[in-house]
Parts: structure tokens; C-alpha cells; sequence
């Protein structure tokens, strides 16, 4: 008789722990979220304005009553013969209205907002797809001049970006590669505008010493002298070449990069 109820208890605790998880597995069911397998909206089948605008405001958190600049550059920029992109995108306001949320606004203000307040994206026209954003650390104050140049190969062409950093200009060389664009070269194109201390260069891009891929000439230039009243850190000076070569790089294609010419 002991037996049979010991049994029969412990078949009516198996009973309501079983009751028990059921309810429990039940009530978390209720908690979760089916997953919604439906296609999220494909922007890539929208005109690239509309895509771009919206891409952008997505990566970098835009909100509708910001004001920004939002520029597109087309061009063949790899070896699929496609049209690509280049987005550019200035988000000076939002740069100014960090700096007065900061403790040191007029800080902000004399190192010309500098961050990463300026950035590229890369329309990739085989893919129809636009890249995650590429941000060029430099001043809000200047949106940044992008140009394109066969330099890598005649059949496309490489991106060149102008950007300033105070009262100085600096230009990148990206290429783009396996869908991406890779910076190849960097170089001051001026410096110390508004001081008695400049430097400028004129750049060139020759045929190919040592491959396919064009040499980089940088001319010693003379730097117009900084206007009376006008802005050191936005100013867009004259840059006048000289016949006097300063620095000869070539392409690298161990180290995808170029490296200086010695001697020349």
C-alpha cells in the first residue's frame, strides 16, 4: 500500500510539472516575435537620387529637420564598364550644432569644426548597390571637391578627394577595387595660407615608370597670398606651377601603394 501511493504521488508531481513547463513554454511563446519574412523594401530599384538621399540618412542617423549637402558624381570607376558613383555628403550644420553642445563651442569654432563631418559613399552601378559611409576626418566648413582621373587604368577611372584641414588642402587617391575604393596616395596640395610659411603643389599624373598605372608629379607652386578680411580655414587660394619637380611617386603593386621616386 505504501508502494502504490508513493507511486501514485510521484506520478501526479510528473503530472503538474509538466502542467507547469507547458504554461510556462506557452506564456514565453506569447512574448516572441515572429520573425517577419516578408523582403524588407528594395531602394536599389529607386532612381540613385532617391536611393542615395535615403541610404544616407539611414547610415548616418539623419534626422528630417537637419540641413546637409548631398552631391553625386558619376563615372566608370572599375573595369565592368558600368556607370558608377561617387556621394558625397557635408554635414556642416549638424558639425556647428555639436560644437555648441560642447563645453568649449569657441574651440570648435577656431580648429574650423574639425571631425568626421564629411563623408563618400560608393555607388557600385554593376551591383546597384551603395557602400556603408567612407568618412574624411576634416573641417565641416568646406565640403569635400571630388574629381575623377584615369590614373590605375585608361579603360576607368580613380577618385581624387580635395579636403581641408584649417588653412591647409590635402587630396586623396582612392581606386576602387573588389567593389570597394581603396586609398592609394595622399598629399598635401597647400599649407599655411594666411602665414608667411606655404607650400603648394601642382599635381600631374604621367605615364607609368615600372606599370600600367600612371607616376604621380608634384610641382613646386607659388600660394596666392591670403586676401585682406577672408577666411584662412575656407579660402580657396591660386596655385601657380612652377617648372621645379618637388616629389615623383609610383605605384606599388606588392604594397598597393605608391611609394617615392629617390633621386629624381
Amino acid at each position: 500500500m505504501i508502494e502504490l501511493y508513493l507511486c501514485e504521488m510521484k506520478a501526479i508531481s510528473i503530472l503538474l510539472f509538466m502542467a507547469l513547463v507547458l504554461t510556462s513554454c506557452e506564456d514565453k511563446a506569447k512574448d516572441v516575435e515572429v520573425f517577419n519574412e516578408n523582403p524588407q523594401e528594395d531602394l536599389s530599384k529607386l532612381p540613385l537620387n532617391e536611393y542615395a538621399k535615403r541610404h544616407v540618412e539611414s547610415s548616418l542617423s539623419i534626422l528630417g529637420t537637419e540641413k546637409y549637402g548631398l552631391e553625386i558624381i558619376k563615372g566608370k570607376l572599375d573595369a565592368d564598364g558600368k556607370v558608377d558613383a561617387i556621394i558625397v555628403v557635408n554635414r556642416k550644420q549638424f558639425a556647428m550644432d555639436e560644437a555648441m553642445k560642447s563645453e568649449n563651442p569657441a574651440k570648435s569654432a577656431e580648429m574650423a569644426f574639425m571631425g568626421n563631418y564629411n563623408y563618400i559613399f560608393y555607388y557600385d552601378g554593376g551591383l546597384k548597390l551603395i557602400s556603408p559611409p567612407i568618412a574624411i576626418p576634416s573641417s565641416a566648413l568646406v565640403p569635400l571637391k571630388v574629381t575623377l582621373a584615369s590614373i590605375s587604368a585608361e579603360s576607368y577611372q580613380d577618385i581624387l578627394i580635395d579636403y581641408r584641414i584649417r588653412n591647409a588642402n590635402f587630396r586623396d587617391v582612392f581606386t576602387v577595387s573588389n567593389h570597394t575604393p581603396r586609398k592609394v596616395f595622399e598629399w598635401k596640395t597647400f599649407d599655411g595660407l594666411g602665414t608667411d610659411k606655404t607650400e603648394a603643389y601642382t599635381f600631374e599624373y604621367t605615364a607609368g615608370k615600372y606599370g600600367p598605372e600612371k607616376d604621380i608629379v608634384l610641382y613646386e607652386s607659388t600660394l596666392e597670398k591670403l586676401p585682406a578680411n577672408a577666411d584662412k580655414n575656407t579660402y580657396e587660394p591660386k596655385v601657380t606651377k612652377t617648372s621645379k619637380v618637388a616629389f615623383h611617386f609610383f605605384y606599388i603593386p606588392q604594397e598597393q601603394k605608391y611609394g617615392m621616386l629617390k633621386n629624381n
